[in-house]
C-alpha cells in the first residue's frame, strides 16, 4: 500500500510527516552537532514559518496530528518501571607488603 500527501508519495513515515507539515522535520527538531549560529538561525526561520498566514493553522493541525498518533498508538506511550541497579561498593586495594 503506498501512502500519499497532496499528491506526494511518501515512502516512510519521515516522508509521511515532512509532507503533513509542508517542511523538513529538521528544521523544528535540528540535527546533531549544530553550532549556536546555525540553532539561531533555524529558529529564526521556524518563528518565519509561524507568522506565515498559510501556516496559522499550524498548531492545531499539530495538535490534531499528535492526538491521533497517541489514539492509534498507545503502545508508544507505555511506561514501565526501570529497577534501580543494586548500589555496588568501591573495592578498596590493600598495598602490596
Amino acid at each position: 500500500m503506498r501512502s500519499f500527501v497532496s499528491g506526494h508519495r511518501a515512502d516512510s513515515p519521515r516522508d509521511f510527516l515532512e509532507l503533513a507539515l509542508g517542511t523538513p522535520l529538521e528544521l523544528w527538531l535540528g540535527v546533531d552537532g549544530e553550532s549556536e549560529e546555525e540553532r539561531a538561525a533555524r529558529l529564526d526561520a521556524a518563528r518565519d514559518i509561524l507568522t506565515d498566514p498559510d501556516y496559522s493553522s499550524m498548531p492545531d493541525d499539530l495538535i490534531r496530528l499528535a492526538a491521533q498518533v497517541v489514539d492509534c498508538h498507545p503502545e508508544l506511550f507505555d511506561v514501565l518501571p526501570l529497577t534501580r541497579p543494586a548500589r555496588r561498593r568501591p573495592v578498596r586495594r590493600g598495598a602490596a607488603a
